[in-house]
């Protein structure tokens, strides 16, 4: 499956962005290995995975510790994050020097981590305000809004991110209906047509064209209903976009073969490991995997390997994919999270320190479940190329679909209190909020003491009510 010759972005592309593809035979659907090269950035090995922020950190991680206990080195950013009624925000206030990025200067993170910067932060929170034939709704700090197609390009003109991810009209977790598909490929051809010639265009001088790769949207529609934009990406587009950001793995199978040379993107919610060995078989770069900071949030470890060692393969049951410590037997357990694992928090802690921190409700908890589980995920991927190079990808995927199991443990314990956006449903505004209030278990109390006649509160129980209970003894 390995061929020795590398392919490269048109050179008409205006980023200075290249990516190179080694380890692939076919332009789509087919598993590869490449390396995306940003100059003056780390240089990105794929398949890999673009790890999630918040307000541009990765949560429960200091930036600090982000550089010295972990191999993360890229972000993705939602521009949401950072938006609000005043204009312009503090965002774009930050004093930087000629040519310095002010997101990367406004998040203090490293010169050399690439950003991935996008409209809205992922996963997203469904908005009730419709989007517009020039505009999205986003969910900011202080409410719903529009973030209109002209802003948002505003926005990577100033805000300098290496890689945007064009504006797309979707709609979340609802099936749109005939007349609505025509116009999310239409508002979504418009806004990636304007994009680029307001960012690259005959119009723009040479030293005010944007240096960021443009990232164009494919909708999570069949192939037949916007086919003449991916013709267009094909033809039109093609001297001015440097990637492909796609919301459905099916998606993959849609790409024409002119643009199969470029970077996908793929803005996914993998359940399982096995759901991102799916993707990457059929061709996906770079994904999303919120499922990372969905386990550590459950006080889960991951545990798995790829490919699957034989230790795991030889076992009559499957191997669970995960470790949940919130259970009081691992109070006593000395060992590692995981054997053998070279993680920060393996090396200096162990079961027994987690479970005491997850239940006194500790934000270390959190902090080294994060830190493990990103580890453990970048031996995945690094396992992942090496089994494409060698050309076993395929039998190593079956091998690790029978050697663990399918589903990741249910989690058990109530994790890190929510705040802001993550209080909301993810399912669309009809459902319950994710944290119910907890102020309101005083409700009945206060109830019974403005009906009390005595300024002294009484209870309501005799003596040998208050000694079963444990209050007093009946002398």
């Amino acid at each position: 499956m390995t061929n020795n010759a590398a392919m490269e972005l048109d050179p008409s592309a205006p980023s200075e962005m290249t990516f190179n593809v080694l380890g692939s035979t076919a332009p789509v659907l087919a598993p590869r290995v490449g390396t995306l090269a940003i100059p003056g950035r780390q240089a990105i090995s794929t398949p890999h995975f673009v790890p999630l922020t918040t307000r541009g950190a990765v949560s429960h991680i200091a930036h600090d510790v982000v550089r010295k206990e972990t191999a993360i080195n890229s972000l993705y950013i939602g521009l949401e994050d950072f938006i609000e009624k005043k204009h312009p925000a503090p965002l774009y206030k930050t004093p930087v020097a000629p040519g310095e990025s002010p997101l990367r200067r406004f998040i203090c993170a490293s010169d050399d981590m690439p950003l991935v910067l996008a409209p809205r932060r992922f996963p997203a929170i469904p908005c009730p305000p419709a989007n517009t034939e020039t505009s999205i709704a986003v969910l900011t700090s202080i409410g719903f809004r529009q973030l209109s197609a002209h802003q948002y390009v505003e926005a990577i003109q100033k805000l300098q991110p290496d890689i945007a991810i064009g504006l797309a009209d979707l709609i979340t977790f609802q099936q749109p209906g005939v007349r609505r598909r025509g116009k999310m490929v239409d508002r979504t051809h418009a806004f990636t047509r304007d994009a680029l010639e307001q960012l690259y265009g005959p119009s723009v001088p040479e030293d005010k064209k944007s240096k960021t790769a443009y990232f164009a949207p494919i909708l999570p529609l069949d192939n037949a209903q916007q086919s003449l934009y991916l013709e267009d990406l094909g033809s039109e587009f093609r001297g001015h976009i440097s990637g492909l950001a796609l919301y459905e793995s099916t998606s993959l199978s849609f790409i024409p073969e002119d643009i199969g040379n470029l970077p996908r993107l793929l803005l996914s919610e993998p359940s399982t490991p096995h759901e991102i060995l799916q993707a990457i078989f059929l061709g996906a770069d770079l994904l999303t995997v919120p499922l990372i900071g969905t386990c550590s949030n459950a006080g889960i470890a991951l545990d798995f390997t790829f490919p699957a060692p034989p230790s795991v393969q030889g076992r009559d049951e499957p191997h669970p994919l995960g470790i949940d410590f919130w259970p009081s037997e691992y109070a006593k357990d000395t060992s590692p999270f995981r054997e053998g694992c070279e993680c920060y928090a393996c090396r200096h802690h162990h079961r027994a320190y987690l479970n005491h921190l997850l239940a006194a409700k500790e934000m270390t908890a959190w902090v080294l479940l994060q830190l493990h589980n990103h580890h453990v995920m970048d031996l995945f991927f690094a396992g992942a190329r090496d089994s494409i190079k060698r050309g076993t990808f395929e039998e190593d995927v079956h091998a690790f679909n029978r050697a663990y199991a399918p589903t990741l443990p249910d989690p058990i314990g109530q994790g890190p209190r929510l705040r802001g956006h993550y209080l909301l449903p993810r399912m669309g505004t009809d459902h319950p909020k994710r944290m119910q209030k907890v102020y309101g278990r005083l409700d009945d109390l206060s109830e019974k003491l403005s009906e009390s006649q005595s300024s002294v509160a009484t209870p309501d129980i005799d003596a040998e009510g208050l000694e079963k209970h444990g209050f007093a003894e009946k002398v």
